[in-house]
């Protein structure tokens, strides 16, 4: 059987095209160009609070998985993550900032969230990627639509090759799911915050049973 994330890992060990270094400047060069189009500027916002919201959480993640270095300089691992209480919080970005659902220490917010956007600048650009993004989920379910589609026309139509080309194509979509869903959030819903500045991080309140907490941001010239 083919093995899809192997071929993905050589073909992104051998170097891709879109291997570049993002620039302090690059987001408000495009504004200027693309001004014209409406709602363009908050794509662009939106890209950027995300990458923030995936590397709040990161931070918070490391932080609770080592406790005797509040923020380490290395960048958390899925599996500390995972098994730290805020691999429970989610996240909803919008243009005027994001919201993170979940226990959280407001002291620890209002560090992490300064300390994130510093790392993110400084070139720790895989902090803008989140395993758990729901991306990942998003491009999962178009891979495994699509891969079905495909071997449903490729195949014949008999039910047991029908039913084959449907597990196929389910095994497929899981395996190439994450990593492709971490190219999607790289190059197209992320963006390194050079342009977002933190105005305030406030505690909502709870709603459901679940505490919610707000960061607000406003864009700034880079």
């Amino acid at each position: 059987m083919v093995d899809f994330s192997s071929l993905l890992s050589d073909f992104q060990s051998h170097g891709s095209p879109f291997e570049f270094a993002p620039r302090p400047t690059q987001d408000t060069e495009l504004l200027q160009q693309l001004k014209f189009i409406p709602g363009f500027k908050e794509v662009l916002i939106l890209r950027q609070v995300h990458a923030l919201e995936h590397a709040t959480v990161w931070l918070l993640s490391d932080a609770e998985a080592s406790p005797a270095s509040v923020f380490p300089s290395h960048i958390p691992t899925q599996t500390a993550a995972v098994k730290s209480r805020s691999s429970n919080l989610s996240g909803l970005s919008t243009s005027d900032g994001f919201y993170l659902y979940g226990a959280l220490n407001l002291a620890k917010l209002r560090q992490a969230v300064p300390r994130a956007r510093q790392r993110l600048t400084q070139g720790e650009w895989d902090l803008a990627v989140h395993p758990r993004c729901g991306t990942n989920f998003s491009v999962g379910m178009l891979l495994m639509g699509g891969l079905v589609l495909g071997l449903h026309w490729l195949l014949p139509r008999g039910p047991i090759e029908q039913l084959l080309g449907l597990g196929l194509a389910t095994m497929a979509a899981a395996s190439l799911a994450p990593e492709v869903g971490s190219l999607v959030q790289r190059y197209i819903t992320t963006a390194i915050p050079f342009n977002l500045e933190v105005r305030e991080i406030v505690y909502l309140g709870s709603r459901q049973g679940t505490p919610v907490h707000f960061v607000r941001v406003a864009w700034v010239e880079a």
